[in-house]
């Protein structure tokens, strides 16, 4: 069974910090990287963050400072810790592999951030 749950999302102003959650499945977490994702309205998926198993991290430089991916083996679980939040970062989350393994995404969850 594949299944992924994005959770944390919500309205925060600029400046503000989220913690984002996702629940993977054992046959999805047990693939070396996980990774975040996100897609804006109107624009393309983009690629966030990404963590192998042994915890080695990666960012796009926009998010670099500002965002932290950690993850929890035993609970096959990932998390992104966001901080110093802008509009721009507006946008639907999604996890996954990384690269992405099957052909299947969650839900996601939506972070507005606004005044």
């Amino acid at each position: 069974q594949v299944q992924l749950v994005e959770t944390g999302g919500g309205l925060v102003q600029p400046g503000g910090s989220l913690r984002l959650s996702c629940a993977a499945s054992r046959s999805i977490f047990r693939i070396d990287a996980m990774a975040w994702y996100r897609q804006a309205p109107g624009k393309q998926r983009e690629w966030v963050a990404r963590i192998t198993k042994g915890g080695t991290t990666a960012y796009t430089d926009s998010m670099k400072g500002r965002f932290t991916i950690s993850r929890d083996n035993a609970k096959n679980t990932v998390y992104l810790q966001m901080t110093s939040l802008k509009p721009e970062d507006t946008a639907v989350y999604y996890c996954n592999n990384s690269p992405v393994v099957f052909d299947y995404w969650g839900q996601g969850t939506q972070v507005t951030v606004s005044s």
